[in-house]
């Protein structure tokens, strides 16, 4: 029924915009169609200069009416740069904006049909043409440059004291891994992921450094204050990790891992105080369209403090352990000797 009304209403609008247009005819006809002409000049430059001033002022407003309160403030040290180079690209572009906005509706005012102006023409004019391409394509060379230099902090070697956890996206889930007191991520095979058997990786059990990695899935823990490097991979599709709060964003391609570092700044709790926000938490997205359940893909990021990330690392079982260690039998059952198995086809 709502469908119908809304459809009702556009008919009507179409109806009455084309009464009023008809009728605006019939007066230039009888008024004549030269007096008609300069009038509607008249009133088409006068609204120029109306939405010009209008225009100007929503953006004014809008600026300062969000500013800061989106996002707020970034939550990574990398994602400083990010802000900072954001920010100089909106100025530039905004002067730019002001000044060619100022002119276009100005020129539309100023310059409307008269008899008693000629127009001129010219078909060419070296100095324009070297001034509006020199300028812009040095602002640019300028911002890419500084752009390629923050990328490639941000993808480049991470420090050799940073933690690191390898993220890997399915449909429509993340996958955390990480390493357990060796520190060194053990081996796994695509063959061997199997969810019904809880190798969701496809560990390699034969691989003694695969026995501590500790996995786990919609939650990633992190530290303050020390860098965290993301070794990124896919089960399935293209995938793309997104952290807004840090500034950070890097595709997961299947069979082709990636990696991005930075170091948090606030700690979860912290955050939830700066925004004013109890029920805050840092997200990870997904940011390429990867399925029909696409929007569903996001999990939370738990930035902590050293203590309590390495609390909650000791308390984690391994994947290893998961798969392989028994269930306690219950009082007055028999027990099997035999060693457990579990198929990773």
């Amino acid at each position: 029924m709502s469908t119908f009304f809304l459809l009702l209403i556009l008919l009507f609008g179409f109806l009455i915009t084309f009464q009023i247009a008809k009728a605006s005819e019939y007066v230039g006809v009888l008024k004549g169609e030269k007096k008609n002409f300069e009038q509607n000049n008249r009133v088409n430059g006068f609204l120029m200069i109306a939405f010009l001033v209008l225009g100007l002022i929503g953006v004014y407003y809008c600026n300062e009416l969000y500013k800061g309160k989106i996002l707020g403030e970034s939550a990574s040290v990398h994602g400083e740069k990010i802000d900072t180079m954001m920010f100089i690209t909106l100025v530039i572009t905004g002067i730019v904006f002001v000044i060619t906005q100022i002119l276009l509706f100005w020129f539309a005012y100023k310059y409307q049909y008269s008899e008693k102006r000629k127009p001129y023409y010219f078909p060419h004019d070296n100095k324009l043409e070297i001034i509006w391409t020199v300028v812009p394509a040095i602002a640019l060379t300028v911002l890419v440059g500084f752009g390629l230099f923050y990328w490639f902090g941000i993808t480049g070697d991470a420090p050799p004291e940073a933690n690191q956890i390898e993220v890997t996206g399915k449909q429509f889930a993340w996958i955390f891994r990480y390493p357990g007191k060796d520190h060194v991520f053990g081996k796994k095979y695509y063959r061997n992921i199997s969810d019904a058997n809880n190798n969701a990786l496809g560990l390699i059990w034969d691989d003694p450094y695969s026995h501590d990695d500790v996995v786990t899935q919609g939650t990633m823990y992190i530290e303050v204050n020390k860098p965290v490097k993301l070794i990124i991979n896919s089960r399935d599709v293209i995938h793309d990790v997104g952290l807004v709060y840090f500034r950070q964003k890097m595709d997961a391609v299947p069979g082709i891992p990636t990696t991005m570092w930075f170091i948090p700044k606030f700690t979860t709790d912290e955050m939830k105080i700066k925004l004013g926000n109890p029920d805050f938490d840092y997200e990870i997205s997904c940011d390429q369209m990867c399925g029909k359940g696409h929007f569903t893909m996001r999990g939370v990021v738990k930035v902590v403090t050293h203590d309590e990330y390495v609390l909650w690392l000791v308390k984690q079982k391994s994947n290893y352990a998961e798969v392989f260690e028994k269930a306690p039998a219950a009082p007055g059952a028999k027990t099997d000797s035999t060693k457990t198995s579990v198929a990773v086809n």
